[in-house]
């Protein structure tokens, strides 16, 4: 008997118990090929020797330090490195365990700046349908996962909410790309006036969003039209790439590709490849000279905020990832298990969009391609794929509520920056018999 409250209270899930590159090993002996890095987290696979060198030789020195009464050298020189490799002045960083924890430090961070100003009637923000942003009540409130939201409703703070940049499902058939894209911002400004410029906070948003709406990237022009939004009426933009960021996408952060400068950006996952929890969040330089030059600190923090062994992991993935080219290996691998999926799925009657950049991927199921009409919520497609994929000895990371909250299914592909081509195809067919498995068993 488990004493763990796992993720299901019916089921005790497999017991790993050695994992190496793409490949973990549970209790049986079974192994499985991950494609989804987790949860988009395992960017350099598993059991990395120089990662975790680092982190013994960390523990070695110093396993923990409070950051009340001191600082570590494994810490500043994770700060340093992220803050040189940011564009712009995005060259403050503050250090957490994990995504949620910094996204609730972004909001926080955010409040406090503009009451460093003078402007404490700021109270709101702005944020997307279909979005996801962290299981904390902060960041369920700003997030538009409905299905993880709606238990929680009464305690979270109200959110004003506008559309998804969601091209595959919302633009319309007589509608040009740009024209969605300027309807998109028409409707943001609209909000932003509705609301009031002078209560705003901040606008948030996943620059490619991930586990609610499946890999959706934004359309050409749409971040930069935000960016001006939010210049215009005085708004701070915080981008939340927690799952996108980190080369993910093919780019250290995902909002390179867009050609705008957040005012902060939230960081998670492959920060730390999964060798240790941590988060960070950057903000840049007129943020923190506000609270410098007003109360001189920020008021929050955390028990394990800056732990020396997960800086020193974190370190230590990106110096991997910058020394053996993995972006571009990124990019390269995305466009390969791009191509194979459209060579194995592009015609199926059931895969109506397959999308993303560099390696993080979602294939969107239909119950009928012609007019996007979703699976029945009843079937729960999503979990019959995760199924038939572990029973296939592949890791997957569907979802449900795709479109609405509600209805909708797709799958999250975001395998280790190491894979192989031979790895991708194995995947790719790995995922057909899944599927095919799946339909098979909800018709």
């Amino acid at each position: 008997m488990s004493h763990i409250i796992h993720r299901s209270l019916r089921r005790v899930p497999p017991v790993a118990v050695r994992a190496a590159g793409l490949t973990v090993t549970d209790n049986a002996g079974r192994t499985y090929l991950d494609a989804s890095g987790g949860a988009a987290v395992s960017s350099l696979g598993h059991g990395h020797p120089e990662v975790l060198a680092a982190m013994h030789a960390q523990i070695d020195r110093t396993a923990y330090a409070h950051t009340a009464f001191f600082t570590c050298e494994a810490a500043e020189h994770l700060a340093a490195r992220l803050a040189s490799d940011a564009p712009g002045d995005l060259d403050h960083v503050y250090l957490v365990s994990g995504g949620s924890e910094a996204m609730e430090t972004a909001l926080k961070l955010a409040r406090q700046y503009w009451l460093e100003r003078g402007q404490p009637q700021r109270q709101r923000f702005i944020a997307r349908r279909q979005s996801y942003h962290g299981n904390t009540l902060g960041a369920l409130a700003v997030g538009g996962n409905e299905w993880r939201r709606r238990p929680f409703a009464p305690l979270l703070i109200d959110v004003d909410r506008v559309s998804p940049c969601y091209e595959y499902r919302e633009r319309a058939p007589d509608q040009s790309t740009d024209d969605y894209t300027a309807a998109l911002l028409r409707e943001l400004e609209q909000q932003i006036l509705t609301s009031g410029p002078q209560n705003l906070i901040a606008f948030v948003a996943e620059t490619v969003v991930g586990a609610t709406a499946g890999a959706v990237p934004p359309t050409p022009g749409y971040f930069r039209g935000v960016r001006r939004l939010c210049d215009q009426y005085g708004l701070l933009l915080i981008l939340d790439e927690v799952m996108c960021g980190m080369g993910r996408c093919g780019t250290l952060y995902a909002f390179e590709q867009e050609g705008v400068l957040p005012d902060l950006v939230v960081l998670g996952k492959g920060l730390g490849a999964g060798y240790q929890p941590i988060g960070a969040v950057l903000a840049r330089r007129h943020i923190v000279d506000a609270l410098r030059d007003g109360s001189g600190a920020f008021q929050h923090g955390h028990t394990y905020m800056g732990h020396p062994v997960a800086a020193a992991a974190a370190l230590a993935v990106q110096k991997v990832i910058q020394r053996d080219g993995l972006l571009g290996a990124v990019t390269t691998r995305g466009a390969s298990l791009r191509r194979m999926l459209r060579e194995a799925f592009g015609q199926h009657p059931h895969v109506g969009d397959i999308r993303g950049r560099g390696l993080l991927i979602g294939l969107e199921l239909v119950a009928e391609r012609d007019n996007k009409t979703p699976f029945d919520p009843a079937l729960a497609l999503h979990a019959a794929i995760k199924e038939e994929a572990m029973a296939r000895g592949l890791m997957v990371y569907p979802m449900g509520g795709t479109i609405d909250g509600r209805h909708g299914d797709h799958v999250l592909l975001a395998p280790p920056f190491i894979v192989t081509e031979a790895e991708l195809a194995e995947i790719t067919s790995r995922l057909s018999d899944a599927i095919a498995g799946a339909l098979a068993r909800v018709r």
